[in-house]
């Protein structure tokens, strides 16, 4: 066939372009499909491509994890926050945490002198000092106003400080933020439960508590205090919640506490020293140790320099004149006295109270101040060093409105064991004036005699007994004033026997003993116990006349800021015990004591002055107690474990304390004479020279009826001061003779005017 000829019309691409256009196979196959360029081969370890492919995986799985982790924590935190949110007050309502009241006390001058309890009071952030407010964020949190409640810098921080130290991670310094430390006062929302816990200072406790799962509930509650409050709202709960020791709540409370001014006018050395408490309130306290919280102060003032808040000459300044406590505070005076305040009180109004109370008592800080120093200065120049011995004082009106009160050496405590209202101790020959009250007051006469010697009392059911003199002697027939100057042992047991125990009792009760009293023979020479308190208010009873009193120290309680006191005086005068005329016999008898019988080292020179030594058996107690027109004061002196005294006795060491005490109490005061007015003011019962007490007029001369009086028992008393004393010899029923023996009250002979003495003795006494 002919092959056609010409040039071919081409309708689509020429056989050979199709071949020429076929690519060369590929070096990695035959095929004539087009490949993409291929990795080049791997080279190296598999060993290595293993692991950086496992780490590969790790991270991306790790990673994956943290991120959904931190997803559900921060929804977790979120959540928790917004829980925390929605349960919070207003600001003002969180800035009192306190449970209970604070007591604040007033001496009699109208001066604070004592607190009890948590004392609080309002400060805000606008209205304190910048100098405080400035000292507190430099102090604990520099980037207060800068960081959302939380600083991770400031954890990281405290932990790398915490680790160098020793120390664990969280403990030491924490790195919270002022936010973080609210939360914590708050107790992150919670509120005191009773049935939880057993009382508030555990539940406290638990609150300030540092422990992992507690820093991490912080956080939220901390997100949710920024988010609900400004930052002054924040510092304002901080200020006024946080504890500064010294029973002083908020930065007001320890600047009023401290140095008895308020939060608005303290210098930079006083906020820094305020600054300083936050760390540790008890140990830095100024009142525990001044020179401690000084050198803290000195600290807070650098950081102050550091951060801006204060320039050199500043800083030089406030170092120059470090903070001082203010008088009430530095003195701590009547720690004793306002514990037993608080004791004597209603303890709803006081212990247990609610609200802030303020209490008018009758101490007064000067006789404290003298009291405690004359009591040091007896202990520095007469007791060996190291000695153990403890001493108490009472100082009391005759009204029974305690002014000063010493409870033990260490005058500086409060809560302790107060020696003066709870120990009970034997009194000893100071419960003699009792004996002799209650024969006075039955009809006998301080010139009327008594034996003093041998004496054996036979008592059903136990053995014989027979008291001795201290002296080991015995002075025969002696006049009651000689028996109880001089302190004669048997002579006063005689005379219990004779007036009758039960006498004896009941006037040592009627005058305030309310300690059980033994039924006896030895309770004449003071076998019962009794406090100090109740010993120098019986003794009070006699100076003022024979009406008892029931010492007091609370004169006016009332709510802080109410106009109306809810309670008045708690004690002052009762009822009538003895007659006028006894008080006064017994006064001069007393009186005695000191000019020259066995408390003569009581002496305040010429001044009037009565009183009874008192040592037990065993000498394990002495006491001192007396009187003189303007106050009446009891001593006494022992061992807390009962163990004797080495050589001392009532007359000895405790009378040398009462002299200090009363010397130092009556300086510059008037020599006034030991006195008592009788209620129908006919007559004042006088003790002068060495005579018997008299009655004389103290009302108009024209008084016909107190001349009569004052005549007739002068003439009575003259006839009883006759040769050899001219009284009745006073026979115990104890002993038998040619009978039977006597009745309570007889004597071996029989004076005319028993009926008279009788009649007048109702008459002065107003029984």
């Amino acid at each position: 066939m002919k092959r056609p000829t010409g040039t071919p019309k081409r309708t689509g691409r020429s056989p050979v372009a199709e071949k020429r256009s076929i690519s060369k196979p590929s070096a990695t196959g035959k095929s004539g499909v087009k490949r993409h360029k291929s990795r080049p081969p791997r080279r190296g370890n598999a060993v290595l491509r293993a692991i950086s492919g496992t780490i590969g995986l790790i991270w991306r799985v790790v990673w994956g994890s943290i991120w959904r982790l931190a997803m559900v924590m921060a929804l977790i935190i979120g959540g928790a926050s917004l829980y925390y949110y929605s349960g919070l007050p207003e600001p003002e309502d969180l800035f009192d945490a306190r449970a209970r009241g604070s007591v604040t006390m007033l001496d009699r001058e109208g001066r604070v002198f004592a607190w009890r309890g948590e004392t609080f009071g309002t400060v805000t952030s606008d209205r304190i000092a910048p100098v405080l407010r400035e000292a507190v964020i430099a102090t604990e949190d520099r980037r207060f106003y800068g960081h959302l409640g939380v600083s991770p810098r400031g954890i990281a921080g405290a932990i790398r400080i915490n680790l160098a130290e020793g120390r664990g991670p969280l403990e030491g310094n924490g790195g919270s933020t002022i936010t973080q430390q609210v939360a914590k006062l708050l107790c992150l929302g919670d509120s005191f439960d009773p049935i939880r816990w057993k009382n508030e200072a555990e539940f406290e406790a638990d609150c300030r508590t540092s422990s992992l799962w507690r820093k991490v509930k912080e956080v939220p509650f901390a997100f949710a205090l920024e988010a609900k409050y400004s930052k002054d709202d924040i510092l304002n709960i901080y200020m006024n919640r946080s504890y500064l020791g010294a029973g002083a709540r908020g930065f007001e409370a320890a600047s009023q506490r401290y140095f008895n001014k308020p939060a608005t006018d303290v210098t930079p050395a006083e906020a820094a020293m305020l600054a300083g408490l936050l760390k540790a309130p008890s140990y830095f306290a100024p009142t525990a140790d001044l020179q401690r919280s000084q050198d803290r102060a000195g600290v807070i003032l650098g950081l102050m320099r550091d951060q801006g808040y204060l320039t050199e000459q500043e800083l030089a300044s406030a170092k120059a004149n470090p903070a001082v406590l203010s008088k009430a505070a530095a003195e701590r005076a009547g720690g004793y006295f306002a514990d037993w305040v608080m004791e004597s009180g209603p303890g709803f109004l006081t212990s247990e109270t609610t609200e802030d109370v303020t209490i008018k008592t009758t101490f007064d800080q000067g006789i404290q101040r003298a009291a405690e120093r004359a009591l040091q200065r007896v202990f520095a120049e007469k007791v060996n060093d190291g000695s153990k011995a403890e001493a108490a004082v009472v100082v009391m009106s005759a009204d029974g409105a305690v002014r000063a009160m010493v409870g033990g050496r260490d005058t500086t405590v409060n809560g302790a064991f107060n020696r003066a209202t709870q120990a009970k101790r034997q009194t000893g020959s100071s419960f003699k004036p009792f004996v002799y009250a209650a024969a006075l007051d039955a009809g006998y006469s301080p010139s009327d005699l008594v034996q003093d010697g041998p004496l054996t009392i036979r008592i059903p059911g136990s053995k014989p007994w027979s008291p001795q003199n201290y002296t080991r002697k015995f002075y025969g027939q002696v006049p009651l004033t000689s028996a109880l100057k001089n302190s004669l042992n048997t002579a006063t047991i005689r005379l219990q026997e004779a007036v009758g125990r039960d006498a004896v009792r009941r006037v040592a009760y009627d005058f305030g003993i309310v300690s059980n009293l033994t039924t006896s023979p030895s309770l004449g020479l003071g076998a019962s116990e009794a406090t100090l308190l109740e010993l120098t208010g019986a003794y009070a009873g006699i100076r003022n006349g024979g009406t008892s009193v029931a010492p007091y120290g609370l004169v006016e309680l009332s709510i802080k800021g109410d106009d109306q006191p809810l309670m008045g005086q708690l004690g002052g005068m009762g009822q009538r015990v003895i007659s006028q005329r006894a008080a006064g016999q017994l006064i001069y008898m007393m009186q005695q004591v000191i000019d020259s019988g066995t408390g003569t080292r009581a002496r305040l020179g010429s001044r009037p002055a009565a009183g009874k030594t008192g040592t037990t058996s065993s000498y394990r107690d002495a006491w001192f107690v007396g009187f003189t027109e303007q106050y009446v004061t009891g001593v006494w002196m022992g061992y807390d474990d009962n163990t004797p005294l080495k050589g001392v006795t009532g007359g000895g060491l405790p009378a040398e304390i009462w002299q200090a005490v009363m010397s130092e109490i009556h300086d510059g005061l008037p020599e006034l004479p030991l006195s008592t007015v009788s209620p129908d003011g006919s007559g004042i019962i006088v003790s002068e020279g060495t005579s018997t007490p008299k009655v004389v007029t103290s009302g108009s001369a024209d008084d016909p009826l107190a001349a009569a009086l004052a005549g007739v028992m002068n003439s009575v008393d003259g006839e009883r001061r006759a040769p050899q004393g001219g009284g009745r010899v006073i026979t115990a029923p104890t002993e038998v003779q040619g009978g039977a023996p006597r009745t309570p009250g007889s004597s071996n002979s029989v004076s005319s005017d028993d009926a008279l003495s009788q009649v007048l003795n109702g008459i002065l006494g107003g029984n």
